[in-house]
């Protein structure tokens, strides 16, 4: 069993069975006509299910055949210029090299004596986007998981910095748009089922400045603290973009933190167009960026951010085998004294990948290239006569719903929007989002890859309503 350690004696049988592994995956990525093959969980789990993992195979071709049927064959590709869901993207060549080199070395970020150069590669990062987003000289963060981690740290050290005991007392404010992790966040962290405050949204999805401050106001005067105020610069849903230079005002009026959540408009920090919708981040207290979501980078890939490095001492902890407070005085720099996270991955390093092959602006005109499309989705969908579109993109999200001209009951309408989302998946010819808007559901384009075209956006659009108008039709049918 020594054969399959990866070291000096066994680097050839590495080079070949790696080669291998990546000459499939590239003739599957060369070959992939959909998105997705439309299997179901009941087909596709008997399969699975099959399988006796106290059984190997023993060899790694057979391993990789057997995964043809369990995995490859049945994937979700988002490289697909067809995949519109979620938020996910297409990956960049470097970033993958970058991946395959640190599953390899398999560097630990948490101590210096475990990752040597990978911790000062991970603090490089580190200073470059906290310059690009303007948070000063004293600024710092740490790689993460996701979004969901760094905006559990950021609240973390926002309810530190409030200065209070009195959990049950503290507030959150975040826009009725804003990510489910701030809710999460705050029950972990303690606190009480009404500590996040829902601030109403405008027509344009974003936080609504005025009813913030009448919030803010309201907390103070039934004796409550204002412990932090979620900006964010671009909605899972909306793409919407809260206005951040007003909240930034109101948060130094009140004394508040105040974070963004900008996991997906982050990709403005290296936009060559539209770097001035985020304008106002730079003022922030702390922020989350995915860089695995507008970076294009693999998952995982992200940071949490912070204006002063002082407040991530919040999440130090020494302990005596692996960074004891001797090594603060020595000036030895341990990542794990800032992170949440003990054992951690070299995730920086696909993004050093990425900057020294592709430069910034290499990453930002990808990522323009996805707000232009929706620009054009958008006008696309408001001259459609099928489609009710929300509101207009601020990053490269679109929400729209099919309204058929002779329908009008509004839960007939979401049953057809229903179903044409599940028939599409179903054929595997393309892969939307859904979500509610006001109660009702709605399709959604989440548009993060640049060679989807517009003809792309036009025949999921044809698709969308023939699965709607088959499924009206045969309701019709039905009825009679």
């Amino acid at each position: 069993m020594r054969s399959h350690l990866l070291n000096d004696l066994t680097a050839e049988h590495y080079r070949r069975r790696v080669t291998e592994g990546v000459e499939r995956v590239a003739a599957k990525l060369a070959t992939t006509a959909r998105p997705f093959t439309g299997v179901t969980v009941d087909a596709l789990a008997p399969v699975v299910d099959a399988i006796d993992l106290d059984r190997p195979l023993h060899d790694t071709t057979a391993v990789l055949d057997e995964l043809e049927d369990v995995y490859l064959r049945d994937a979700v590709y988002f490289h697909h210029p067809r995949y519109l869901a979620h938020l996910n993207c297409p990956v960049v060549i470097p970033a993958v090299l970058g991946e395959a080199v640190l599953s390899a070395v398999n560097s630990s970020l948490d101590t210096w004596d475990q990752s040597a150069g990978g911790t000062l590669i991970e603090r490089k990062l580190i200073d470059w986007t906290t310059a690009r987003i303007g948070l000063g000289e004293n600024a710092d963060g740490v790689f993460t998981s996701g979004g969901t981690q760094s905006n559990l740290q950021a609240l973390l050290l926002a309810r530190e910095e409030s200065k209070t005991d009195s959990l049950d007392r503290l507030r959150i404010f975040a826009s009725e748009a804003s990510h489910f992790s701030v809710q999460k966040s705050a029950k972990l962290l303690g606190l009480g089922q009404d500590a996040v405050v829902p601030v109403p949204v405008g027509h344009d999805k974003r936080m609504q400045s005025v009813a913030l401050a009448r919030e803010l106001e309201r907390c103070l005067g039934d004796g409550l603290v204002p412990m932090a105020v979620v900006a964010t610069a671009g909605t899972t849903d909306f793409g919407s973009i809260d206005p951040l230079p007003e909240i930034a005002e109101l948060c130094a009026q009140y004394g508040v933190w105040m974070h963004v959540d900008a996991a997906y408009g982050c990709g403005l920090l290296a936009s060559l167009k539209h770097r001035d919708r985020i304008a106002g981040i730079e003022r922030a207290d702390s922020v989350t960026v995915d860089y695995h979501k507008s970076f294009f980078q693999p998952v995982s890939s992200s940071a949490v951010l912070v204006r002063d490095a002082a407040t991530l001492r919040h999440a130090t902890y020494h302990a005596e085998y692996l960074n004891p407070r001797r090594t603060v005085r020595e000036r030895i720099p341990n990542q794990v004294d800032k992170s949440l996270q003990t054992t951690r991955r070299f995730d920086a390093l696909k993004l050093w990948m990425t900057l020294r092959t592709m430069g910034a602006d290499g990453i930002g005109e990808l990522f323009d290239e996805v707000c232009d499309l929706a620009a054009e989705g958008w006008r696309l969908l408001a001259a459609d006569p099928r489609y009710d579109v929300v509101v207009e993109p601020s990053l490269s999200t679109l929400v729209f719903r099919y309204v058929p001209a002779r329908v009008t009951d509004p839960a007939e309408i979401d049953r057809a929007n229903l179903h044409a989302r599940k028939a599409l998946f179903a054929s595997g010819d393309a892969v939307v989002a859904g979500t509610k808007v006001g109660g009702r559901h709605y399709l959604k384009f989440t548009l993060l890859n640049p060679e989807t075209t517009t003809a792309d956006i036009t025949t999921v659009l044809d698709l969308i309503a023939g699965h709607a108008e088959q499924y009206l039709g045969e309701s019709l049918d039905r009825a009679s």
